[in-house]
């Protein structure tokens, strides 16, 4: 199985934490096969929104939630 990873993102309520604002306007950034380009996929985001303090993305490990027992990184 791949190693999937999720990139999205949206406007949060507090900064330091992930209570999106609106489910509806949550950017799907994609899917990707490895961490590093979930990694350039979430910078490139991240990066394009950097002024905003309130716009988050993160990537989120795919493939921990879907086979848990297998633990691993990335």
């Amino acid at each position: 199985m791949s190693k999937l990873h999720l990139v999205f993102g949206g406007r949060v309520r507090d900064p330091q934490g992930l209570e999106f604002v609106s489910l509806d306007e949550i950017h799907l950034v994609g899917l990707f096969p490895d961490y590093a380009s979930a990694l350039d996929a979430w910078r490139s985001n991240a990066q394009r929104t950097v002024d905003d303090a309130e716009m988050k993305y993160v990537v989120v490990h795919m493939h921990r939630l879907l086979e848990p027992e297998l633990g691993g990184h990335n």
